[in-house]
This record gives C-alpha cells, structure tokens and sequence, in this order.
C-alpha cells in the first residue's frame, strides 16, 4: 500500500490562496503538496471528495469541556480523549483542554493528564490551557472566588515543570496578581503567557506586556473596559499591535459593532483569533452542568449560573467561523483564518499548524457548500466520521 495519499473532489485552501481542480498530497501525516488533479502521482492512493472545500483544520486554545465531560470534572487521559473527540465533529484538529480555576491538586492531575495524552498521542491534543487560579476578584466571571490567589514561588516552579512535559502550556493570569518578573520568568520557560479576569489599568496591562504577556483571554470579557480616560485592558490590547487575543463569537459575549470595532483597531502582527470557551455541553444534548459545586444551565445559546453569569460558551469552532462570516461579514477565507492560523500564530505553532503548505501537519477540515462539517482529518488519518 502506497504511503502517499491524494484528496480530489474538493476546491482546497491552504491558509493562503484556493486551489481549484487540485488535489492534496499527503505522505507519513504531513502536506507533501498541493498538485493540479491531473497531476497526481500514478502510486498514491485516492480520496475523491464529492464538492465542498478542503480548509485548515480549526484551533481552539480554549476548550473547558466537550462530549459531557468538564475538564476540571474529569482532568484525566480518558477526559482529553472524549473532549478532542467531541470538538472534532464541528472541524477543530488542535486543542488546549482548558482548567478553569481549581485547587493544586486538581491542577496537577490536569498536568498528569496532559503527560499522559502526550504519551498516548491523542489526535487533537497540543497541550493545555490553565486559566487561573491567578486571577483578579473583582472580574472572576464564573470563577470561584475562594480559589483565587497570587501566585507563589511553588506555582511558578509547578508551571515551568510542567512546560517540560508539555508541547505547549497557555495560562492565563491577571497583573494584579502575578508580578512583571513572574511573568518574564514563564515566558523564559516557554509558557505563553495571556491576561484576562483582571481589572488591571492600562498602564497595568501595557507593563505585562511588556514583561512577556503576549495574548488576552477572551477580549471584553471579564476584564476592564475602553473608556476615554481610562483605556483598560481592552484598551491596551488594541494599542499593543504584537498582542493576539482570543474572541467568543457567539453573539452574546460581545456585540458584534464591538466584534468589528476590534477587527479594525487589530491588525497585526497579533491578531484576534477565535474560542469556543465550550463547556461539556458540546456535542450533547445536556441542559446543566456543574462546575466547583454550582450548576450552570444552558438556555437560549448560552451557559449561565443562577444568578445570570455567564460561565463558559454554548459555541462549537464552525458556528463560530459562520458567524464571523455571515453575522460581522467577513470573507469566508478571513473567518477561518480567525480559526486555524491566527491561533496557530498565537501559539507559536505557525510553522507546522493553521494552514496546508508543504511540511505542515496533515489535519484539515472538508466543508460541504453550506459549510457544514462533512468530515474531519488529524495528522493525515480521518477521524469524523469515523471510516467504516
């Protein structure tokens, strides 16, 4: 059997351009090419795909739950495999499961458990996201309040650790309360380092940046706003141009007039890229959930404590992308660059994920006219639906 596989049957693009009449080589898990259907070596074995378009597979950074499983609920090897499975269907590739604020242990059972995803090479995973516990009281969010502190000499340690084991460790953290030299010391350690859950000035905010933060977690939410006097966090990530920062497109974590103002005010080279923010629900039917001891209901698109907080998204990455598309109007090519490369950029995985050139990882999404998911490939190897 041929080690090299063709994909026909589908208009391709490759993060860059489209590729009409084409087809996509791939060879051992990675994009060979990208070569004229007629052109298709005379060995590889075929896939002739039925229309649609072939895209980047799609990069969420901030996955708390999918498949009826809450990572903090169940941070273990069988947890990640059901969330990465779940977010599969809807067109994400890569993932940062992500552990909402908790205690130590909970943590390091988390960490446990991205070692062993690691180990097992589970299709999907890239690493983890902690957000929190590090976080500002007064913009918690959904955040249990007794969990949240400074960090410590034990924490950092605990972090750099496990940046060790780990292909990649995102945590988010608030300036007030980790230090500037806190932050530079994770950054050293190849930690990427994003703000959020913080009521930090500008000048706050801009100082942490300065220090090594180079993302924001879920841009306008729980975090201080632009005012003319006082620009805030939001303020500072759209001044900073080198700072990417993460989007809750769903309609209802943010208008879309300030979805649009932030795509004009962020340019480059940070970009605004897409989450999901998705709880367990995704990919289920569930209408609670709990987390910390509280139940979060789902109702009307949204996830909400009982006193109306919003705790997480009722989102998947593709309902995502048609928004951007068909609500705020961007290009469909735009909208999932917003969903593969942009992430990938933020990340510092550009060089191999978020797009289909030569060299990169074969993961990718087929998309039927409608943009529905059709089917969804990891590392060369379809994985929704499942071959028979």
């Amino acid at each position: 059997m041929s080690d090299l596989l063709a994909i026909a049957g589908a208009r391709i693009f490759d993060g860059h351009d489209w590729h009409d009449d084409a087809a996509l080589l791939l060879e051992f898990g990675m994009v060979s090419a990208i070569v004229p259907a007629s052109a298709v070596p005379a060995h590889a074995a075929m896939v002739r795909l039925d229309g649609g378009s072939l895209v980047p597979g799609f990069i969420d950074l901030q996955v708390n739950g999918g498949g009826g499983v809450l990572f903090n609920n169940e941070p273990s090897l069988a947890g990640i495999r059901t969330i990465c499975a779940a977010h599969a269907r809807f067109g994400t590739t890569a993932l940062l499961p992500t552990l909402i604020s908790d205690t130590v242990a909970v943590n390091m059972a988390a960490i446990a458990a991205g070692q062993a995803a690691v180990a097992q090479a589970v299709p999907g995973f890239i690493g983890l996201h902690l957000e929190g516990p590090h976080l500002a009281l007064a913009r918690k969010g959904t955040h249990d309040p007794a969990l949240l502190r400074p960090m410590d000499d034990s924490d950092l340690a605990r972090l750099r650790a496990a940046r060790d084991i780990l292909p990649n460790l995102l945590v988010t953290v608030a300036p007030e309360a980790v230090t500037p030299a806190q932050i530079a010391a994770l950054r050293e350690s190849g930690i990427v380092v994003s703000l959020g859950h913080s009521d930090a000035s500008f000048e706050m905010a801009s100082a942490a940046f300065a220090a090594g933060a180079g993302m924001t977690t879920h841009l306008f939410n729980a975090m201080s706003q632009l005012g003319n006097r006082a620009p805030g966090m939001v303020g500072a990530t759209l001044h900073n141009p080198s700072v990417h920062a993460g989007l809750i497109a769903d309609g209802i974590h943010v208008h879309p007039a300030a979805i649009q103002i932030a795509l004009q005010g962020k340019t480059g080279p940070g970009r605004l890229f897409l989450v999901t923010d998705a709880m367990s629900q995704t990919g289920t039917d569930l209408k609670e959930l709990t987390l910390n001891g509280r139940t979060i209901t789902r109702s009307a698109g949204a996830l909400r404590l009982a006193d109306g907080t919003l705790a997480g998204a009722d989102l998947d990455m593709i309902d995502a992308v048609i928004f951007m598309h068909s609500t705020i109007g961007l290009p469909i090519e735009e909208a999932i660059r917003m969903a593969s490369l942009y992430p990938a950029q933020a990340l510092g995985i550009d060089d191999s994920h978020g797009h289909l050139a030569p060299g990169a990882v074969a993961s990718f999404v087929h998309l039927g006219d409608d943009h529905a998911v059709r089917a969804t490939w990891i590392g060369g190897a379809q994985v929704y639906p499942r071959p028979i």
